[in-house]
């Protein structure tokens, strides 16, 4: 069963480089409704265990200093097939591959400097916005 939320970070790289309200206007151009929103920075404690999945892979420690180098945007965004529209609109990982007028081919550094985060299903987008958001802080 799809859900209609997904949760999405606005990563350091497009934080520092101006990109937050340009992100949002296509985020919400796109139909999304943000119905929690916080700018925060992450912990070396909470950035190892939001990316615990990728503990055994070389590039965890990169991925963690990365995420922690600065500030970042959370948000719950909603919308009919949330996950699938937004792994859509941001593209693929890598901006060189991303598809134009996604949000990685616009914004994104690179690989590792990839401008946005969004779930990849529907169980993680329910993880990830619980790990960044209290029920009260979801409108």
């Amino acid at each position: 069963m799809s859900t209609n939320r997904t949760f999405t970070m606005i990563k350091p790289d497009a934080v520092k480089n101006g990109h937050i309200g340009a992100i949002l206007e296509k985020i919400t151009a796109a139909g999304f409704k943000i119905v929690a929103m916080k700018y925060t920075q992450l912990s070396l404690r909470d950035a190892q265990e939001f990316y615990g999945v990728h503990r055994e892979r070389p590039f965890f420690g990169e991925l963690v200093e990365f995420m922690t180098s600065g500030t970042i945007v959370a948000a719950i965004l909603e919308k009919e097939n949330a996950v699938e529209d937004f792994r859509a609109l941001i593209g693929a990982t890598n901006p060189a591959d991303a598809a134009e007028g996604t949000i990685r081919k616009m914004f994104a550094n690179s690989i590792g400097e990839n401008a946005v985060h969004g779930s990849d299903s529907d169980e993680n987008a329910a993880i990830e916005g619980s790990f960044h958001f209290s029920g009260r802080e979801i409108y």
